[in-house]
């Protein structure tokens, strides 16, 4: 999208008050199909409905490249001159290994000696290697972002739109055609005529989406209250349904207060909202950070999901990744709680923001790990910048984590599975989680009074324990202030410990049955026991009653 609204990010805060931290129920298990289920009046699972779809641009040129436009498109602020340090479009740096075709800029060297090059969306393999890694991540749709097609850009346009088709063809994947309007001064009538004369013959590809049997089509920026989207309610509603009347199946990318009809949305358009098949709100810059998901979640979510189900519309929410060089994204965290508030909400699909978009350093797709990826000297954060390590493919696991959530194949958990680094161990560190046995009963603290036990059929206060980083890579595990002691394996464990200490500090052992187990100080696990007597931390091997499920 050419508009990141930042400027509204206090304004739509305040249409999200502060809520409460919802406790961990057996109610939040509900699979992402179950939720869907759930909306007697949704569609029914298809191509955009129960799928992960990402916001695709496909906009980056590079002169030389071969493309109409034949210029430094969207990599720099000069599209006539080559990227530099005093000529850059981009916030976030592009991992670039995986491309055959680049093209070298007036970057310095890459901190590892490599020179600073960038690749062109023109070139046939960059297209392919984007839907190689959608089909590697289980990524459904493609939206492919189509913007005003009359001005200089066309010719560019028209020729990656082809690529897509070709690509999702080759891939097993799905994409459809997304009009941003933003800025477009005709578009009444040159959105129909571009949508006949071009769009639509895509739509007889194997891999052109369809939801209940007709074509996906989206369009992004009607309602929006700016003088970029100035177009009536009874214009912008005369197109969507000229579109449905062509057959089509019709999403809106639409402000993020809507349903109110107040900030970012202009007043009067609630009955043209209410004619999308699908509505999609927009959400980069409204959140940056856990509390702002779980307040928009409570706030604006909830409701927004409410009134879809009760006027038959599919719900569509984005899930951001998080603006890397204002350093949102918390290794992760930050997306996994938007796609587990997403889930538990019961929406119909989730559309991420975005794919490819370097420029508002929003992208999940490959980007430069650490400070030698990067050019010399530049200021761009790498995907290390909070001290966490995370590959350049990180981003795309986690999209492909958060639609096996969605389907029902993992589940709805608020605990990131996905590690940072391939193989690796993924630990809540300062996530709240419930901790059940193999008894299928949680494990309680015992109100920090006796021995603690696993026998509870249901997580309160009691069951839930905040993981805290021990140092060293080992937790400890706190409820109501103290932390659960080993006892050196001389007693019965208690959580009656004020500070950590050796004897409260544990190793997080990822089993491969995705089960979690527990080694304390004196090398001997955590043990629920038979569930009836006081759990100890005395087994020197892990079986049944040592190993745990987390917030499940």
């Amino acid at each position: 999208m050419k508009i990141s609204n930042r400027v509204l990010v206090a304004i739509s805060l305040l249409f999200a008050i502060s809520c409460t931290k919802k406790s961990l129920t057996e109610a939040d298990t509900l699979s992402g199909t179950k939720n869907i289920l759930a909306n007697a009046q949704a569609s029914p699972v298809g191509d955009v409905v129960g799928k992960i779809t990402v916001g695709y641009q496909g906009w980056f040129a590079c002169t030389g490249d071969g493309s109409p436009i034949n210029a430094w498109w969207h990599w720099t602020q000069n599209w006539g001159q080559s990227p530099s340090a005093t000529n850059n479009g981009i916030k976030s740096w592009p991992d670039v290994r995986d491309y055959s075709n680049t093209y070298t800029t007036a970057w310095p060297a890459l901190n590892n000696g490599q020179p600073a090059k960038l690749f062109s969306s023109f070139s046939d393999q960059t297209v392919n290697t984007h839907f190689l890694w959608m089909q590697q991540h289980n990524i459904d749709v493609a939206a492919l972002q189509r913007f005003n097609p009359n001005g200089q850009e066309g010719p560019v346009r028209d020729a990656i739109t082809a690529k897509v088709k070709t690509a999702a063809e080759t891939y097993g994947r799905k994409f459809y055609i997304m009009y941003d309007v933003s800025g477009w001064t005709n578009m009444q009538s040159e959105i129909k005529t571009d949508w006949t004369n071009k769009m639509s013959a895509y739509t007889s590809s194997t891999a052109y989406a369809y939801q209940n049997g007709k074509p996906v089509v989206c369009i992004w920026g009607f309602g929006f209250n700016d003088d970029n989207h100035p177009w009536s309610a009874a214009v912008c509603l005369e197109v969507i349904n000229w579109f449905k009347s062509q057959g089509c199946y019709v999403i809106g990318g639409i402000p993020t207060h809507w349903r109110n009809e107040t900030s970012d949305s202009r007043p009067g358009f609630l009955n043209t909202y209410k004619a999308l098949n699908m509505i999609s709100p927009w959400m980069v810059g409204r959140i940056g950070n856990v509390n702002d998901a779980d307040n928009f979640y409570t706030n604006v979510n909830t409701p927004d999901q409410a009134y879809c189900n009760a006027n038959g519309i599919d719900y569509q929410p984005c899930v951001l990744p998080g603006d890397l060089q204002e350093r949102q994204r918390a290794h992760g965290d930050f997306m996994w709680r938007q796609f587990y508030n997403m889930v538990r909400v019961g929406c119909q699909g989730i559309y991420i923001s975005m794919f490819d978009e370097y420029n508002e350093g929003n992208q999940i797709a490959k980007t430069a790990e650490n400070i030698s990826q990067i050019p010399a000297g530049s200021a761009f954060r790498t995907l290390d910048e909070d001290g966490t390590a995370c590959s350049s493919d990180y981003y795309l696991r986690l999209t492909g984590d958060g639609g096996r959530m969605l389907k029902g194949q993992i589940a709805l958990t608020a605990v990131r599975p996905t590690p940072t680094i391939p193989g690796g161990t993924v630990i809540p560190i300062g996530q709240t989680v419930t901790i059940k046995g193999f008894n299928n009963q949680y494990v309680c603290s015992e109100g920090n009074t006796q021995p603690m036990i696993c026998n509870r059929a249901v997580a309160q206060s009691w069951e839930q324990f905040t993981v805290v980083d021990a140092g060293g890579g080992r937790v400890a595990l706190r409820n109501q202030g103290n932390y659960v002691c080993s006892e050196n394996g001389t007693q019965a464990v208690n959580c009656n410990r004020a500070s950590v200490g050796p004897w409260e500090q544990f190793e997080w052992i990822s089993n491969s049955d995705g089960t979690i187990s527990f080694r304390g100080n004196n090398g001997a696990y955590l043990s629920a026991e038979d569930g009836m007597a006081r759990m100890t931390c005395t087994k020197t091997t892990i079986g049944a009653a040592e190993k745990f499920k987390i917030n499940q």
